[in-house]
């Protein structure tokens, strides 16, 4: 899953942090973060198995494979976040433009434990408001395209946002399909984080 999935399934303020901060620390350092923090990176790891695992995304990533092959997640991924800032029943328009303030506001809270990278990251996110801009088409190009300049053995002009357009209707029945188990997963993984601390 992308930014606003692992967001939007973030249940404290400190796990919404480790979400956003998964991919930008070793896996080392991670023992170094406060337990809620980590919290939210074994959350985003869970949420990734489940996602890569389960059969509507297998079938899902076949539509961008013949192009990207391996980085069809990837770019699957991206096109499932489109989905959620237009899902209706998750969130008002106005209630997803609350969610994205409060993301980057609760990240700025949690500076101190921000690496530089990620900083740089979320300026540029922030600024442009990639969390609710992704319910735009042009958001969403603009990620597949920043994917597509990140990707180490793709050609930066591959025509991925073409395949998204042309997938879109069968792509959102795979979001229809997949997203309300993601949710009831990561609700109880919630719970068994919190167990765990009790014990």
């Amino acid at each position: 899953m992308n930014y606003l999935a692992h967001s939007f399934l973030s249940y404290t303020d400190g796990q919404l942090v480790g979400q956003f901060l998964e991919d930008f620390i070793r896996n080392k350092d991670r023992f170094l973060l406060p337990k809620e923090i980590q919290d939210g990176i074994t959350l985003h790891r869970a949420i990734d198995t489940f996602t890569d695992s389960h059969p509507v995304i297998l079938e899902a990533k076949k539509i961008f494979s013949p192009l990207v092959r391996l980085y069809s997640g990837a770019f699957l991924d991206v096109s499932m976040d489109h989905f959620i800032a237009n899902d209706l029943s998750l969130h008002s328009s106005q209630g997803w433009k609350e969610h994205s303030l409060k993301t980057y506001k609760v990240l700025h809270q949690y500076e101190d434990w921000l690496p530089e990278n990620f900083k740089m990251m979320l300026s540029k996110m922030e600024k442009d408001d990639w969390l609710y801009n992704y319910r735009e088409d042009w958001g969403i190009k603009f990620s597949i395209q920043n994917v597509l300049n990140k990707a180490k053995y793709l050609e930066k002009d591959l025509p991925v946002f073409e395949i998204f357009l042309e997938n879109k209707d069968i792509l959102r029945k795979y979001y229809e399909l997949f997203f309300p188990d993601l949710i009831q997963f990561a609700q109880q993984t919630h719970e068994q984080l919190k167990t765990n601390h009790k014990l």
